[in-house]
């Protein structure tokens, strides 16, 4: 496999993967918030609360996937793997396949 397939098919895993994380993350907050806040407020706060609950799963699977990231750039070298995104490597040049 080259270098541009290596990139599609870890761009397609790590799609897949952030998009699970924020599944998770979003139904771990929502069962957190029903167990132990929801009861004590009225309805309509809690339909607010989703919206939160919702944009703090974004959030933090954001900042959970940069670390993530950021951790495998450096224990694997990732570059000799994957090709550049947008078509040019650092220098200005087009990448080699």
């Amino acid at each position: 496999m080259n270098k541009r397939v290596n990139t599609f098919l870890f761009i397609l895993a790590a799609t897949v993967v952030n998009i699970l994380m924020m599944m998770v993350l979003f139904v771990l907050f929502l069962v957190v918030f029903a167990r132990f806040v929801a009861p004590s407020l009225p309805p309509q706060v809690n339909q607010v609360m989703l919206m939160v609950l919702f944009l703090a799963s974004v959030i933090s699977t954001y900042l959970l996937y940069h670390r993530l990231m950021r951790w495998a750039s450096r224990t694997y070298d990732l570059q000799k793997y994957f090709g550049p995104l947008f078509g040019k490597d650092g220098k200005g040049r087009r990448s080699p396949e």
